[in-house]
């Protein structure tokens, strides 16, 4: 998977997490933080902290880290995926 395909499938994950429930498309600048600090993150508790505080930032509402957490292991096996078949 090269960069490309692998920033495709985090942010396809990242639409469908839709945690405030308001459309997937709708989190674009929030998706582009989180593809960026994914890129410097390799810690799924490191990287929870930092999609709830960019969400919670962008809506000024609150996230459950649960659920940043789920997405953290999904976004974090993406990412680790694409970088052993390079």
């Amino acid at each position: 998977m090269d960069t490309q395909q692998m920033n495709l499938a985090l942010v396809a994950v990242l639409q469908e997490w839709d945690p405030f429930q308001i459309g997937g498309e709708l989190y674009e600048p929030e998706i582009a933080d989180t593809v960026v600090a994914i890129r410097d993150i390799d810690n799924q508790q490191e990287l929870a902290k930092k999609i709830k505080s960019i969400y919670e930032f962008a809506f000024d509402a609150p996230v459950i880290m649960e659920k940043c957490l789920d997405v953290a292991k999904k976004l974090l096996i993406i990412k680790n995926d694409a970088s052993c078949s390079i």
